[in-house]
């Protein structure tokens, strides 16, 4: 017998009460390597009039750091197919950064008709150049001065990094087993030096709308790989933004997943 489906652990938020009663379908939220759903927090305060959110924690981070089985975005995707399942949401908008975005790309790929929109923020799988010195580095990284050092990578060169940030990160870190994971998880991401990529032309051939939204300063995962892209695709590339542009830039993000989801 088939085991049900599980939903991985997430924060919910909305509608409001005054929101429409058919507000359309939900909008997933997917975090980045080395993220949680916390990251979310402001994107779900400036959407939570309109639709319900749920922000998860991805197989391996936060708090699904016991799940059953990690990996890249191919685990994921299936786990978060899994939490649609499990919750009974027959189709959602999916919001993911860097690892998110390539999970929720194979996810619409998976599933087609289960995704509403794709809003992709400086996502994998695009290209095949990724830091990947960066994020071994970041992954195997447990102390607050080497953590802040590293993270100040993932935004633009101007940023102002919070050392509070870097304390909370490092005690994250202290918790059993959550450096190994991450580094299991970088093993799966990284191809060598390099990264897989999507197979973008049968992604826009699925008709499902899709946002790329870029920072020209990302020095994680180059903005060079916004461009090219099937012409279906609609590119927001950004000055003076990293690579993590919901933190950076939250009012222009929130106002590009409105603008996604309004009507569907």
């Amino acid at each position: 017998m088939t085991p049900p489906p599980i939903a991985l652990p997430f924060f919910e938020r909305g509608p409001l009460a005054d929101a429409p009663e058919n507000a359309g379908a939900p909008v997933l939220l997917l975090h980045g390597f080395g993220g949680d759903a916390r990251g979310w927090v402001d994107l779900q305060e400036g959407l939570a009039g309109l639709r319900r959110t749920l922000a998860v924690d991805l197989p391996g981070h936060g708090r699904a750091l016991g799940w059953p089985r990690i990996g890249g975005a191919g685990v994921a995707a299936r786990a978060v197919l899994g939490t649609l399942d499990a919750l009974e949401i027959p189709r959602a908008h999916l919001v993911g950064h860097s690892m998110g975005g390539a999970t929720a790309a194979l996810v619409a790929l998976k599933a087609p008709e289960r995704i509403a929109s794709l809003t992709l923020l400086s996502p994998g799988g695009f290209g095949t150049q990724i830091n990947h010195l960066l994020l071994r580095r970041f992954a195997a990284a447990t102390q607050a001065q080497e953590l802040h050092v590293l993270f100040e990578q993932f935004f633009a060169w101007d940023y102002e990094l919070a050392p509070l940030v870097s304390r909370q990160m490092a005690g994250e870190r202290a918790r059993p087993g959550v450096v190994e994971t991450l580094a299991e998880i970088a093993g799966a991401i990284l191809d060598g030096a390099g990264q897989a990529t999507l197979p973008l032309e049968d992604l826009a051939a699925l008709g499902i709308p899709v946002k790329l939204v870029w920072g020209t300063e990302d020095r994680v995962l180059p903005v060079d790989q916004a461009r090219g892209v099937p012409g279906a695709f609609a590119v927001h590339v950004f000055p003076r933004v990293g690579h993590m542009p919901h933190l950076e830039i939250p009012e222009a993000v929130q106002r590009l997943v409105t603008e996604q989801i309004s009507g569907r």
